[in-house]
């Protein structure tokens, strides 16, 4: 019985592996991405599943030789862009992203941040499987959010910015070993 555990959980992780290769060639991240002048490249890309199911891919790029997590912490130029791997509700993205950044940050930055974030929020609608949605950070201009290609949010608030962001770039968001992988660090 222990032998076809293992043998299981060794045909499981092998299958997940080439899952997830599959879904990242599925996503199709470009090593590149420019805006205009601008060129960040990609630092780390990940594969987010919930209960054997795929529900997201994800990349995360940077000016070439910033560090992401350099990027993050101060707030530098930084875009994460999301391929859907499955039709998701309105509302259960919501309720996710509230779970984490209720568990992230103090009720009292959540309550000053209560409706540029419900703006935010607001501005997702459900997600059709094959969606690409960007969240696209400079100083200068701030936050934009992204649906295929379409800017349908933009946010001068750092703060905002911030926190948003954190849901994948922050301690408590993402489990560890994705966090670390999408900031291009070791789990």
């Amino acid at each position: 019985m222990r032998q076809l555990l293992i043998v299981l959980l060794l045909l499981y992780s092998t299958t997940s592996l080439a899952d997830e290769s599959a879904r990242l060639k599925e996503a199709n991240f470009p090593a590149q991405w420019r805006d205009g002048t601008q060129l960040m490249e990609r630092k780390g890309q990940i594969v987010l599943t919930y209960l054997w199911a795929d529900i997201y891919a994800a990349a995360l790029f940077t000016q070439p030789g910033i560090q992401p997590q350099q990027a993050f912490d101060e707030q530098r130029e930084l875009r994460l862009e999301l391929f859907y791997l499955r039709d998701l509700e309105h509302s259960d993205i919501t309720r996710a992203s509230a779970t984490i950044l209720k568990r992230q940050q103090p009720a009292a930055t959540l309550a000053r941040l209560d409706a540029p974030l419900k703006q935010l929020q607001t501005s997702f609608g459900d997600i059709k499987r094959g969606d690409r949605y960007a969240l696209d950070y400079n100083p200068q201009r701030g936050l934009k959010l992204e649906r295929n290609g379409q800017v349908i949010f933009t946010s001068q608030n750092h703060q905002l910015a911030k926190i948003y962001l954190g849901i994948w770039l922050a301690p408590e968001g993402l489990p560890d070993p994705l966090r670390l992988s999408l900031l291009a660090q070791r789990p």
